[in-house]
Formats: C-alpha cells, sequence, structure tokens
C-alpha cells in the first residue's frame, strides 16, 4: 500500500467533512439566537494546575487539577476571560495551599477543593454567576 497516496487523500476527506458539518451549524442556530451557540461559548477551558506534595515514601510528587469555567452570562464571560491571568494565580494558590497541608499518602478532599476554587473565582470576578467545573485532579 503507498502511505504517499493516503496522504494526498486526508485534504480531500477534510473538506468532505466540513462540507457535511456546516449545513448542520446553519440548520440548528436559527435566527433567533437561541440556546443553539451558548453552551460552546460559556464554557471557558483554564490552564492545568500543579502543586508539589510530599509522597509517602518521603519523596516529593505531582498534584495537578484540570478546571474550566462555566460562565453562561455574556458580560460576566468577557470579564472572566479579561481577568483569565488573575483566576489563574487564584486557583494555582488555592490548589498549594491545599496541597501544602495534605499529609504523605493522604487523599485531597475534592469537594474543599471546589468549594475553593469557587470562592477564588467569585473574589476575582466580583459577581455571582461563573461556575467552575473540575476536570481530572491526579496525586502522583
Amino acid at each position: 500500500m503507498d502511505r504517499r497516496a493516503l496522504f494526498s487523500l486526508a485534504p480531500l476527506a477534510g473538506l468532505a467533512l466540513a462540507a457535511t458539518a456546516l449545513p448542520a451549524q446553519a440548520s440548528g442556530g436559527g435566527g433567533e439566537g437561541g440556546e443553539g451557540g451558548a453552551p460552546k461559548e460559556s464554557f471557558m477551558r483554564l490552564d492545568t494546575l500543579t502543586a508539589t506534595i510530599l509522597r509517602p515514601d518521603g519523596q516529593r510528587g505531582v498534584m495537578t487539577v484540570e478546571i474550566g469555567l462555566d460562565v453562561p452570562e455574556a458580560e460576566l464571560n468577557a470579564k472572566a476571560l479579561i481577568n483569565k491571568p488573575r483566576l489563574a494565580a487564584a486557583h494555582n494558590e488555592v490548589v498549594q495551599t491545599t496541597a501544602a497541608v495534605l499529609l504523605p499518602g493522604q487523599i485531597p478532599d475534592i469537594d474543599q477543593l471546589a468549594h475553593d476554587l469557587q470562592v477564588a473565582t467569585f473574589k476575582i470576578l466580583r459577581k455571582r454567576g461563573a461556575v467552575v467545573l473540575l476536570g481530572t485532579v491526579m496525586v502522583l
């Protein structure tokens, strides 16, 4: 099988896929500006947060937290985009504080971590409406 022939067909496959997706998007949005595009625009993925922990064997480990924000209100979403660096710093501080109080081998309290991240988000944005969504919380 000639691999070069396969690679030459890849752009055509991409064009065909894009052509089939365009009519579905155009019909889903409607002219009313309803809920068609709102969920996609309201979610904001933030950078992965990391902190150092102490493992049971005495060596250093890493705690990583994937985080996102759901901000459905347009005005608050714009404010969150502007304050993205401040949000990242506040969230990183929360994760580092949580990791610092963990005893070796202890499992982090995810509910408390989510609450502390939500409080930090509110302190930066000064308005309710942004919901913190946790992805993966991993301790290695």
